[in-house]
């Protein structure tokens, strides 16, 4: 079992990866381009993925400036109707 595991994992990780390199808007990707990141992917091994899963890209997105309130209570006009 755990031979299996050793070799099935990084293979499983690195394929992961590439999905998610692939399915990755360019305006998130960090510190490389999308082929750089594609290219650590499938050549460092485990590292590689790891790194991408770390530092590729930028997990949250801002919240919108100026775009209304956020929640029923901050809305004036919901207010007016209570």
């Amino acid at each position: 079992m755990g031979r299996i595991l050793m070799y099935v994992l990084p293979i499983a990780l690195t394929i992961y990866a590439i999905a998610d390199i692939a399915r990755t808007d360019e305006s998130r990707i960090k510190l490389l381009p999308k082929w750089g990141w594609f290219l650590i992917a499938i050549f460092v091994s485990v590292i590689g993925p790891i790194a991408w899963l770390i530092a590729g890209k930028t997990r949250y997105r801002k919240p919108p400036k100026g775009r209304g309130p956020k929640g029923p209570d901050d809305d004036p006009d919901f207010l007016k109707g209570l």
